[in-house]
């Protein structure tokens, strides 16, 4: 077993990773906006649509799916649909299925998890235990888990829509504790959301938290909650957990306020 000893709780030995999803393991953000770039371009070079109509079309569709990615009311494909017929308007709204098949065609080709992140999980899966704590509506969440199969990375994959809680709440993380068998001072937690991934982990009294900003904030403010340690991509949690002889050192943010670099 790997050792490896985080900055609190006494310097306890970690055998369990637990990873967020979104925007963590898979660029859910960019995949999207990529998708809705390409069909653009579509709209416009197959349907001769005006670039001008095809960009507000497809960002209108984006800023509503984000909002609302999922409707209980409907099943997701219904769904979608009805926000792609919204946002092609009454002149387009012929194209409303084909355009949704595209669409979900193009996403799922964007977020497929990087050979680089799958080789780590490989790798991590050779000598910790691995959970996937994500939060999200069950449907949503769980399609993503299925058409891009990854959850046998796992030995635990818990989403919040199926549960009582979501992150930052610690029961949710207590829960992939008990499944698996093992405390949560022998837990980290990998994530990109300061708000859900590191305070949750913090709560929940997890060995170490790992944060990877991704957005335009990349500096700690007094009053943010506090990672032991931010890396650049979650591929460099590897050499780090390994302790290889050269392996570069996490920047540690319970020093100082990290940029990430």
């Amino acid at each position: 077993m790997a050792v490896y000893r985080a900055r609190n709780n006494s310097n306890p030995i970690i055998t369990t990773v637990f990873f967020d999803l979104d925007n963590t393991l898979i660029e859910t953000r960019k995949g999207d906006s990529l998708a809705c770039k390409k069909l653009t371009e579509e709209l416009t070079q197959q349907h001769n649509l005006p670039y001008e109509t095809s960009t507000k079309i497809t960002a209108t569709y984006l800023k509503q799916f984000r909002k609302c990615p999922d409707n209980a009311a409907y099943d997701l494909d219904t769904w979608r649909t009805t926000l792609w017929r919204k946002a092609l308007g009454e002149k387009y709204t012929y194209l409303a299925e084909k355009i949704y098949e595209r669409w979900l065609h193009l996403r799922y080709r964007y977020l497929a998890m990087a050979p680089d992140v799958v080789s780590m999980l490989l790798e991590l899966r050779k000598k910790y235990c691995l959970g996937l704590i994500t939060n999200g509506p069950s449907k949503a969440q769980w399609e993503k888990v299925e058409k891009l199969h990854i959850g046998h990375y796992f030995d635990v994959v818990l989403v919040s829509g199926d549960l009582l809680w979501e992150k930052p709440e610690a029961h949710i993380f207590h829960e992939a504790c008990r499944i698996l068998g093992v405390s949560s001072n022998n837990c980290i937690m990998v994530g990109d959301k300061l708000e859900t991934d590191i305070l949750g982990g913090l709560q929940a009294g997890l060995g170490g938290t790992v944060w990877i900003p991704i957005s335009d904030k990349t500096r700690l403010s007094i009053d943010d909650p506090k990672p032991d340690y931010t890396i650049k991509r979650v591929t460099d949690l590897l050499p780090i957990l390994n302790r290889r002889p050269g392996a570069p050192e996490l920047e540690d943010s319970s020093s100082n306020a990290s940029d990430g670099s």
